[in-house]
């Protein structure tokens, strides 16, 4: 990575001019006294020292040597990842402040009908409503998909559709999902296969669809609140900006569940869908059965896997994956 990218995404990552000045000359020279990389730096010695400090403390640094105090540049990535999830709390707790900013302004200027602003859809009209929804999105949509499903849980061709005309899916699959044989073969596979985005978690507090940040649609999740039938439709509001929060939140936490660019193209096919739901944290026998393989084979795979990757475990074999960009 050429220097000045760099120091581009370590600012980013929340590092002052200092510190990421100060890492990038550690890196270069390897280890080194603080004598030195002020001298590299043209620093001062004392404030060199205070920035190696913040640095260690970071993880990205670690202290070396007695008589003449030194640094070593450490392994990068546990450091690196404390330092966006940081930076996604930060940017989470601006979302939510202008988002109640926003809120005020409406009930000062502009108080709204609140009668206009969730509207409730029963019976055979939720179908048609949520293929009107789709049919009309331009930009994006944002999922929270978890049994069972208004529409049946088959294909989804609109979707196909819209990936194809450069629509943005981001879904975020409860686990149940993705243990759905039939759902995960008909309707996931085949919207990751023509773009969408798509991560893995344990369970979604509801289901969700938010399209073009204009219309969100809600339910629950559960077998039993869905027996009335109903939908909530959210227009534009408060409600709104939470629900998109409440999506941005699940995204950060859950786990890729599709290939990055940097994949092995040595990789088989199976092998490629293996790791794609090893990060799901399903168990064996169901990822045998949603493969269609046996549980001996799919052990089989699964250590050659992990010697390719230099994994002694199935946890850090999904981990590495997606530092090393297999899955994101």
């Amino acid at each position: 990575m050429p220097d000045e990218a760099l120091a581009v995404h370590l600012r980013r990552l929340g590092l002052d001019a200092e510190e990421e000045a100060l890492y990038r000359a550690a890196l270069a020279a390897g280890p080194c006294t603080l004598e030195q990389l002020a001298s590299r730096l043209d620093r001062d010695p004392a404030l060199v020292q205070a920035v190696a400090e913040r640095l260690i403390g970071l993880g990205l640094l670690a202290g070396s040597g007695d008589s003449r105090p030194g640094v070593v540049p450490l392994e990068p990535a546990w450091a690196l990842e404390r330092l966006l999830t940081a930076r996604s709390a930060e940017l989470q707790d601006a979302r939510l402040a202008a988002a109640d900013a926003y809120r005020v302004f409406r009930r000062t200027v502009h108080p709204p009908a609140t009668e206009d602003l969730v509207e409730v859809v029963t019976g055979d009209r939720i179908r048609e409503r949520i293929h009107q929804a789709e049919a009309a999105v331009e930009h994006e949509v944002l999922r929270l998909d978890s049994p069972p499903y208004h529409t049946g849980g088959g294909p989804n061709p609109l979707e196909i559709d819209n990936l194809a005309r450069g629509v943005v899916y981001r879904a975020v699959y409860a686990k149940s999902a993705v243990q759905n044989t039939a759902y995960y073969a008909g309707n996931v596979m085949p919207c990751i296969s023509a773009g969408e985005q798509a991560r893995v978690t344990s369970g979604v507090p509801v289901k969700l669809a938010v399209f073009d940040g204009r219309e969100a649609q809600v339910s629950m999740s559960s077998t039993g609140t869905e027996a009335d039938g109903s939908l909530l439709v959210v227009r534009p509001s408060s409600l709104l900006s939470a629900l998109v929060g409440l999506f941005e939140t699940a995204w950060q936490a859950a786990l890729p569940l599709h290939f990055g660019e940097r994949a092995p193209r040595a990789l088989r096919p199976l092998q490629r869908r293996i790791l794609e739901l090893l990060s799901s944290g399903l168990t064996d026998e169901t990822m045998a059965e949603l493969l269609g393989i046996s549980r001996r084979t799919l052990s089989r795979h699964l250590a050659d896997l992990s010697s390719r990757a230099g994994a002694a475990s199935r946890f850090q074999l999904a981990l590495l994956a997606v530092r090393k960009g297999w899955i994101d």
